[in-house]
């Protein structure tokens, strides 16, 4: 009992490191990111794709109201998992950054520049009395100087550079999905599909347009673009990914996150 009133003393403080050097309430933030639903990021040599399952939980819900995958300038997109609040929170945070950024200098605002901004944000979250941390996980995807670039962001407030990387739900499966399909010389398209075959495979090998939003930042326009319904189906049929003709049921989520 002795040691559990410990451990419950140094969960009620983020500015309280444990024992063994462990911030509680960072890792419960990780846990609260493990139940959105997944998002992924590909990296490829035309450029990067953000992916993200947005099932509705009911048939009623609008399904353009499930926001997942977000323009922050015109050359970089943003996806999310994890509390939804947060994550709007941070993507404006984004937004304001590269418009200042481009009143400041004249130039859009590098991928690394603004992953950094945002980490250093998120980090100050985790040594001030009286705030909790973000309890979303964002990936950030580019083009810097040419170059796809791809980032992870933490709730601990470090970020990660990836070739290709998932968050949220099932995390485990889908990283070891994207490590065996992964190749450095995949193409935009080569990439989209990927991410639908990574994001399928949770969901016995099946997709809906209407259950999964996509982006893409291709080197050659620089240019953040957001796949119609009609175009995702596409890739979908492409890659036979499509649902069966008995399939009816929607995913579940939890309420307050995604």
């Amino acid at each position: 009992m002795q040691g559990q009133a410990q451990q419950q003393a140094y969960d009620r403080g983020i500015t309280i490191f444990s024992p063994d050097g462990r911030l509680y309430q960072v890792e419960y933030a990780r846990e609260a990111v493990k139940r959105g639903t997944a998002s992924i990021g590909v990296r490829t040599s035309e450029g990067v794709v953000l992916a993200a399952d947005k099932r509705s939980r009911s048939p009623l819900m609008e399904p353009t109201s499930v926001e997942k995958i977000h323009k922050a300038d015109d050359h970089i997109g943003i996806a999310s998992a994890g509390h939804v609040a947060d994550a709007r929170q941070l993507i404006d945070f984004a937004r304001r950054q590269a418009q200042v950024n481009r009143l400041r200098y004249g130039e859009p605002i590098g991928i690394e520049t603004l992953t950094k901004n945002v980490t250093d944000h998120i980090q100050q979250y985790t040594q001030v009395g009286g705030a909790r941390p973000f309890g979303v996980a964002l990936l950030i995807g580019g083009i810097e100087n040419g170059t796809p670039r791809l980032y992870e962001t933490d709730p601990s407030g470090t970020p990660y550079e990836w070739k290709a990387v998932s968050i949220g739900a099932d995390r485990g499966d889908l990283q070891d999905y994207l490590e065996e399909n992964y190749r450095e010389d995949l193409t935009l398209d080569e990439g989209i599909g990927l991410a639908l075959r990574a994001i399928a495979s949770t969901n016995d090998d099946e997709l809906d347009a209407g259950g999964v939003d996509v982006g893409t930042v291709s080197g050659e326009t620089e240019k953040f673009v957001e796949l119609t319904n009609d175009e995702i189906s596409e890739y979908i049929a492409e890659n036979d990914l499509e649902p069966a003709e008995d399939d009816g049921e929607d995913g579940d989520g939890d309420e307050t996150a995604e």
